[in-house]
């Protein structure tokens, strides 16, 4: 028998204390087994030779080796043990080691660790004599098979019934395992492990649903060829829902699964057909994923008769940077066919670009833009936006603008804005390009090195303003035109104002301030009577010009306080009323000298009076004296009540009044015929209840002159014409009022950014290019369940917003409401899969129902079918959509709509 060296390393195995004798006793017995000692040693020496001088043809002379060993050596080299690494291994009941077979047997919760390899399992077996291990299940006390194994090597996690392991290939077999890879959950019948990076399934299924024992849905295939990570690529698949299979087949299917967080891809259209533009494939494109930073999606549409639509959408952002997106969105419209008398064509665009810079990168300056234009009918007539708020609105705004701030002494800012404003019914549009701002902070001349503010002379401040605008007002036929910048008004204004405040009588607070203006043009007009026309023309002059202007205003006001107390064991404990009145007076002269006159007929006699500076981007100077006074009063009423809670001592204030304000002017100057002294006295106020829950606004206009037969206000007080004090001529009151039991709700910020609301009371925005997203606010993560922990007694959560607004006028003695109107939209969980919406109106005066819309939505756990449907008006429709919820399957959906009647 030949005993030859034999080495084995064990490590520290968790074992009962009732083990541990026995465990002893086996490892002693197996030293003893193998531990034969040194039985033998090897010797090898060199014999000393001297060699003789070789020459070049010379062969190399071997040295003659002499063995002194009395035992021969072993011509079977000792096999290499597998283990290149530290093992760790762990059971709750028992390990048990058989030499004999070479493995190592855990049982029961049983644990083994080896380098990046993870088995947990209810049984684990380590073949070390073939390199392999072996995982399963074991049964329960009531013969349920449990404890599945778990097997994780680097970032891949298997959960099968049974696995078969090789240490040195790295192969394995796996028998009905489950494993996730992003939003894909995986299981096959058969799992053979090539490499760390190649997979071969057979009989597999692939669904995103929660239970994959049990999915709602999956995709069945026999062949598979699977790489974590990257891409799943597949044979015959068929498409699985409640195990019913579908005629939805492919011959063969590929699933990238990359875990980059985007990834570039093929976006499918959904198909569709109107009445009046036929058949149509919609919403298909491709998404480029072109880096982390920003992406590109671009979509199209078709229809049979030729109308078509791009849409080009972007997001981008860099940490504490900046961030943003972009739209551009095209139609081209063709509504019937050529030849036919309905038959139209028109070109519709909008643009929306929104862009905000973190303050943290550079709190000197700032950039933000909310851009939002483009065709004054595009959400009117968009085949791809069912957005009422939208479409009822009647401007659409866009401001982009930089500000910068110099930290030096004093300090100066400067801030260059775009700004665009179109009115969508009249199609005009208004734009600065751009609008410079620049301003130095306010310096005090009158004070001393302490610092000190105080009294009128050191409180003597002045400043300097520059303001630079490049006005252009066109239509939507000229945007962009040559005519549009050719008729643009370009001026600059500069102002130094001068103002200081001080205390009188230590109750009153005073200020006054004079302005000096000088306003630079580079347009004005020459009128006169055209002869050859028989009218007066007016006639553009280019060149520089400039005009300049001052003014001076003064203020003085004080704040009175007053309470009404109750006692201290009243419900009401106090009332505090503040009183916030002030009088303002500003006086600007007569700027005569910059007027002309112009004769206005043939005759030259009858002449008026103009001024070369109208229509100017800062205006024209005054042609009479202003010599106003103006009286202002502003209260807020706060009540002290003792809480209903009696732990506390404090009373709680509840405000009353948030605002009840006073406005109203004399001018000193007034003839008594075209201008009357007095204004008319402005009442506004406002409040809230419930919690701040419900907002009432209110407002009046009280005229204190009486009006002629025909409606014109004449200089006779109305009181002494047979009349009230004042003469109501218009009143209006707004109540807003949300309530919920669900937390706060989302406000609708596609909706606000499209021109609408905020809120939903015009229906949910509804882009349809994409409906794969919910359209109510606040969903539910997938993780959340609904509880209900009563048989009658569920929360269900709901939401309600409603808004009544009521106008009264009498202007001309005409006493009439003019608008009375409610709006209510309510959202309510109906069920916890099921929830449903409506926003409603009523319009008493019209006595017609407002704008209407209901909407539905189904938890479908891995899909969700939502429907909504606009029954009334030129923007009734429908929109009906069932698809998967998960990004990566997103294209596998179905979309119906209908075409709205504009």
């Amino acid at each position: 028998m030949t005993c030859q060296k034999t080495s084995h390393t064990f490590t520290k195995i968790a074992f009962k204390p009732l083990h541990t004798n026995l465990f002893n006793i086996v490892l002693i017995s197996f030293f003893l087994t193998l531990g034969c000692g040194n039985l033998y040693s090897q010797e090898i020496k060199t014999k000393k030779t001297t060699l003789p001088a070789v020459k070049q043809t010379d062969k190399p002379v071997k040295p003659e080796i002499t063995v002194t060993d009395t035992i021969k050596l072993d011509t079977v080299r000792p096999k290499k043990t597998f283990l290149d690494g530290k093992v760790r291994y762990v059971a709750k009941d028992y390990a048990k080691i058989d030499q004999k077979k070479k493995t190592i047997t855990l049982y029961n919760e049983a644990e083994l660790y080896y380098k990046d390899v993870e088995l947990k399992s209810g049984i684990i077996v380590l073949d070390y004599d073939k390199d392999e291990v072996y995982a399963g299940r074991i049964r329960d006390s009531a013969g349920v098979l449990t404890q599945y194994p778990n097997f994780k090597q680097g970032a891949s996690e298997v959960q099968p019934d049974s696995i078969r392991f090789n240490f040195k290939t790295k192969k394995a077999l796996i028998y009905n395992s489950r494993t996730e890879q992003g939003e894909f959950k995986i299981k096959a019948a058969v799992t053979k492990k090539e490499n760390d990076s190649v997979y071969f399934l057979k009989g597999a299924r692939f669904t995103t649903s929660k239970d994959i024992d049990n999915p709602e849905y999956y995709f069945q295939t026999n062949k598979v060829k699977f790489i974590p990570g990257k891409k799943v690529i597949t044979g015959l698949t068929n498409m699985v829902i409640a195990d019913v299979p579908t005629p939805i087949a492919l011959p063969f299917a590929y699933f990238p699964m990359s875990q980059e967080k985007s990834v570039s891809g093929i976006i499918i259209p959904s198909y569709n057909d109107s009445n009046t533009r036929g058949f149509s494939l919609q919403n298909m494109g491709y998404y480029f994923a072109l880096s982390d930073n920003y992406d590109l999606t671009v979509l199209g549409d078709y229809y049979t008769n030729g109308s078509y639509a791009m849409r080009f959408e972007s997001a981008y952002a860099t940490r504490y940077k900046y961030r943003g997106n972009i739209n551009v969105r095209f139609e081209n419209l063709i509504n019937s066919e050529r030849g036919y008398p309905d038959y139209s064509k028109q070109n519709i665009y909008n643009i929306q670009w929104s862009h905000s810079k973190d303050t943290k990168s550079n709190p000197n300056s700032t950039f933000s833009a909310s851009v939002n234009m483009g065709s004054s009918k595009y959400f009117k007539q968009s085949i791809n936006q069912a957005n009422v708020g939208s479409n009822l609105n009647n401007t659409l705004s866009s401001s982009i603008s930089y500000n910068k701030t110099f930290n030096t002494i004093p300090q100066a800012r400067i801030s260059l804005t775009a700004t665009h404003s179109q009115n969508t019914q009249t199609e005009q549009i208004t734009m600065t390009l751009p609008t410079l701002q620049a301003s130095i902070d306010r310096v005090y001349p009158f004070v001393g090195k302490d610092g000190v503010k105080k009294g009128f002379i050191k409180n003597i401040n002045l400043q300097y303003n520059l303001s630079g605008k490049n006005n252009i007002t066109t239509t939507d036929s000229l945007f962009f035109k040559p005519q549009m910048f050719r008729d643009a008004q370009i001026g600059m204004q500069h102002s130094i104002p001068l103002s200081t405040n001080f205390k009188i009588f230590k109750y009153f607070s005073a200020g006054a301030s004079t302005n000096y203006q000088e306003t630079w043009v580079t347009k004005t007009i020459d009128r006169s009577y055209d002869t050859s026309q028989s009218k007066v023309v007016d006639r553009t002059v280019n060149g520089f010009d400039a005009f300049r202007t001052y003014n001076f205003s003064t203020n003085l006001g004080t704040t009175i306080y007053g309470t009404f107390n109750f006692g201290a064991d009243k419900r009401i404990q106090s009332i505090r009323h503040v009183m916030r009145p002030s009088i303002t007076y500003a006086y600007t002269p007569s700027f005569e000298k910059y007027y002309n006159n112009y004769t206005v007929d043939a005759s030259g006699i009858i002449t008026n009076s103009y001024t070369r500076f109208e229509n100017g981007v800062y205006g024209a100077p005054s042609k009479d004296n202003s010599n106003i006074v103006g009286f202002s009063l502003s209260n807020t009423f706060e009540a002290k009540v003792r809480d209903s809670d009696s732990t506390k001592t404090e009373p709680k204030k509840i405000m009353l009044l948030n605002n009840l304000n006073f406005n109203t002017s004399y001018n000193f100057d007034a003839d008594g015929k075209q201008v009357l002294a007095w204004q008319p006295v402005l009442v506004s106020g406002g409040t809230q209840f419930f919690d701040n829950k419900m907002n009432v606004n209110f407002g009046a206009t009280l005229d204190p002159y009486a009006i002629d037969n025909s409606g014109t206000r004449i200089n006779t007080f109305n009181i002494d014409n047979g009349g009230s004090l004042f003469r109501l001529t218009s009143a209006n009151v707004t109540m807003n009022y949300s309530f919920s039991n669900k937390g706060g709700k989302e406000e609708n910020k596609q909706s606000e950014r499209n021109g609408g609301r905020k809120d939903d009371l015009f229906g949910t925005n509804t882009d349809l290019n994409d409906t794969r997203n919910s359209q109510f606010a606040n969903e539910k993560d997938d993780d959340e369940e609904n509880v209900i922990t009563e048989f009658f007694n569920s929360k269900i959560p709901w939401d309600m917003t409603m808004a009544y607004s009521l106008t009264y006028s009498n202007v001309n003695r005409e006493s009439k409401i003019t608008g009375n109107s409610i709006m209510i939209s309510a959202n309510m969980d109906i069920t916890p899969k099921w929830k449903g919406g409506v926003s409603t109106g009523y319009d008493f005066v019209q006595k017609g129902v407002t704008f209407t819309q209901f909407r539905f939505e189904r938890d479908l756990l891995s899909w969700r079918m939502a429907f909504n449907w606009s029954p009334l008006g030129t923007n009734s429709n429908w929109n009906f959509f069932i698809g998967i919820k998960s990004g990566v399957l997103s294209d596998i959906k179905w979309n119906k709509r209908s075409t709205s009647n504009r």
